[in-house]
């Protein structure tokens, strides 16, 4: 699909599968859970996965009030997808604008799908707070998962299973969650229980190395200085003197 003029916006909800969007020159992708505002005016195309075609349910409308929903709902120029995750309130209103087929379109049909459409705008907010925390308690639950297997290389591929996404989506959600990428937020929690190690023992580096993986304690001592701009050798040095 490819709109370069049109007067009207576009509100689409995606509840499975995935799709490649472009708005005015960005691109993005979109995926199960994601809620998608195209404002009046902005040239936009986007085209299904062919692996994993998305499944979705959009509404066009306009009116006076429309860019102070856009506001409300908490898209901007820069924010064009917000993701909510399963919301099956924000799918029977969905549903809900489609009873105006059965009123032949009469004015008092029109009337009333007008203010279901403002009830679903309104409760976008409500839902993405609802998603906010459910984003958060798994976040926390992933975050135990890694500090549990301080001992073992997770692969990109392992998280993302936990989550039920493909990796390249997960990292990309875990990207826009936190500012960071799993993998490297991983290693983060790897290099503060080894600093934790060379604080509170005496035990060598290259048996903290081993205890947290890696079995060459040369390449783990150079992501260890990375991290904390000094070797562990140093850090250890410092911490205790």
């Amino acid at each position: 699909m490819h709109r370069e003029h049109h007067s009207d916006n576009l509100l689409i909800y995606c509840t499975e599968g995935k799709a490649f969007l472009n708005v005015e020159g960005e691109p993005y992708t979109v995926g199960a859970g994601d809620l998608l505002l195209l404002p009046a005016g902005a040239d936009h195309r986007y085209t299904s996965d062919p692996d994993d075609p998305w499944t979705i349910h959009w509404v066009h409308y306009t009116g006076p009030l429309a860019e102070d929903f856009q506001h409300y709902m908490g898209f901007s120029g820069t924010t064009r997808v917000r993701h909510l995750g399963r919301q099956p309130r924000l799918l029977v209103d969905f549903n809900g604008l489609l009873s105006v087929r059965q009123t032949g379109f009469r004015t008092v049909g029109l009337i009333h799908a007008a203010n279901r459409l403002r009830q679903l705008m309104t409760a976008i907010p409500l839902n993405i707070d609802d998603a906010s925390q459910q984003r958060s308690e798994e976040l926390e639950t992933l975050h135990n998962y890694m500090r549990e297997h301080l001992d073992e290389r997770l692969s990109l591929e392992q998280l993302a299973e936990l989550s039920g996404l493909s990796p390249a989506h997960f990292a990309t959600r875990y990207r826009q969650q936190t500012g960071t990428s799993p993998i490297q937020h991983f290693l983060h929690l790897k290099v503060e229980r080894a600093c934790q190690l060379l604080d509170s023992t005496d035990v060598s580096f290259a048996e903290i190395s081993r205890r947290l993986g890696y079995d060459d304690a040369y390449y783990f001592s150079r992501l260890f200085k990375k991290v904390m701009g000094q070797s562990p050798r140093d850090y250890r040095h410092t911490a205790r003197h």
